[in-house]
């Protein structure tokens, strides 16, 4: 019978305890679809004592994540502690340098080293597998690294945050405010305890930082993100977009101009209509746009212990049929040696332009003062209309409007100018309107 692929699991919490059981209990169907089996034979964690609901017995216990990187009773190390530093970066590193093939789902390590890391499993000519870094269960990873070969891809973007993407969906549902749908995503698991790392997109961020290095064969740049996260989102916009057509996502997007590459991630208003406005709850959605094939949107679960699992799983499957001596594709789309350096874009006009809604002084001039910013900053609008609000005192109105196609520099100018004349009662809030199919 064919050698067993040994597995090597460091960090059995709800993801790696998952992959575990899993691979127990389908092992019969693994073996008939990878043509021989796969054992977990060694594992390391921080409390060996905890009762994580699988069969362990079997395997060999390592109180450093490190030696068992370097084992050689393990063919593939598989790292779901997380951090970008530490035992996780140190584990898999010491794997790649031994040889040993690597799959993790830390977004965190492969938007800070993931160039690095590659480089040296290119080198030793191991897989180096991340499916479950990027939208949970969705296969984007090997849709852009395998599926797309031959492919130009112009514009990569999506929900990839199932954290926000919950607490926008029972925003809008049931006219709940922000922080109470969030201390109920808390509750339920959904949500850290300090949340601060989904809620500010910085979690979006690391995982468009990889897309877009698959997108565009350009290194990571994790840093060059425009970022902005929705705690500021209220009922208020919920309610406007709403009345406008729109629904509102934090989306990452990331964009190839004829300046450079375009990374942003921020809270959008994306047409009703429109599929991807469709995706609610924790549910996660990636869209790719590409010159052979057109348009293609995947969409599943972002988050959760099987749903990482099964992308885990898939990996070490990818590695399970791997040929001895078989050279490797590179990790990420293009030979680590071959990325170029990334190159940020200028500021550039967003398709479907921009909703800004303006709590002002309920007085003479304001709307002819507005207009008048909107129109030096040659800014041209397609809507400005203001608003009851029952939540505001009776000197306060609430103006919106929407502008037509235009520049991130101009609308920042015109906001700050309306500012100045101070005309505002609360700080301006402005939301980009994203085309999206």
């Amino acid at each position: 019978m064919t050698e067993a692929l040994r597995v090597g699991i460091a960090g059995l919490g709800t993801v790696g305890a998952s992959v575990v059981r899993v691979l127990a209990e389908k092992a019969a169907e693994l073996q008939r679809q990878c043509g021989r089996p796969i054992s977990v034979t060694a594992v390391s964690a921080r409390n060996r004592d905890a009762d994580r609901g699988v069969d362990l017995s079997g395997a060999q216990w390592f109180n450093d994540p490190v030696a068992l990187a370097k084992s050689a009773e393990i063919d593939v190390f598989v790292e779901l502690m997380g951090g970008d530093e530490g035992p996780a970066r140190d584990a898999i590193k010491a794997a790649l340098d031994a040889g040993r093939h690597v799959v993790t789902a830390n977004k965190a390590l492969l938007a800070k080293h993931g160039v690095n890391l590659a480089e040296t499993a290119e080198k030793k000519g191991v897989l180096l597998n991340y499916e479950a870094a990027v939208a949970g269960g969705i296969p984007v990873i090997k849709t852009m690294r395998e599926a797309l070969a031959g492919n130009s891809v112009s514009r990569v973007f999506g929900i990839l945050n199932g954290t926000c993407n919950y607490i926008l969906t029972r925003m809008e549902a049931e006219g709940l405010s922000f922080e109470d749908c969030l201390a109920d995503a808390q509750r339920l698991g959904y949500a850290e305890a300090d949340p601060t790392f989904d809620i500010e997109g910085n979690d979006t961020a690391h995982k468009l930082s990889i897309l877009t290095s698959l997108a565009f064969g350009s290194k990571i740049a994790a840093d060059d993100i425009y970022l902005e996260g929705i705690s500021n989102i209220s009922q208020a916009d919920i309610r406007a977009a709403a009345s406008l057509g729109y629904r509102i996502k934090l989306l990452g997007v990331a964009v190839r101009t004829d300046s450079g590459i375009e990374q942003r991630v921020h809270p959008t208003m994306v047409p009703t209509q429109s599929v991807i406005a469709q995706v609610h709850g924790v549910t996660n959605a990636v869209a790719i746009q590409s010159d052979i094939l057109g348009d293609l949107l995947l969409v599943g679960p972002g988050a959760g212990g099987n749903a990482t699992a099964s992308a885990v799983i898939g990996d070490i499957a990818d590695i399970a049929k791997s040929q001895p001596g078989f050279q490797h594709g590179p990790v990420f789309g293009r030979p680590a040696k071959e990325l170029k350096p990334y190159k940020k874009a200028k500021m550039r006009s967003h398709a479907g332009g921009y909703f800004i809604r303006l709590t002002v002084h309920d007085r003479t001039g304001v709307f002819a003062a507005i207009a008048k910013r909107m129109a030096d900053a040659d800014i041209s609008l397609e809507s400005i209309v203001q608003q009851a609000d029952s939540g505001l005192d009776a000197d306060v109105k609430t103006v919106v409007l929407v502008t037509h196609e235009t520049t991130e520099a101009a609308v920042r100018r015109a906001v700050e100018g309306i500012t100045k004349d101070g005309h505002l009662t609360d700080k301006a809030q402005v939301i980009r309107i994203e085309r999206a199919e």
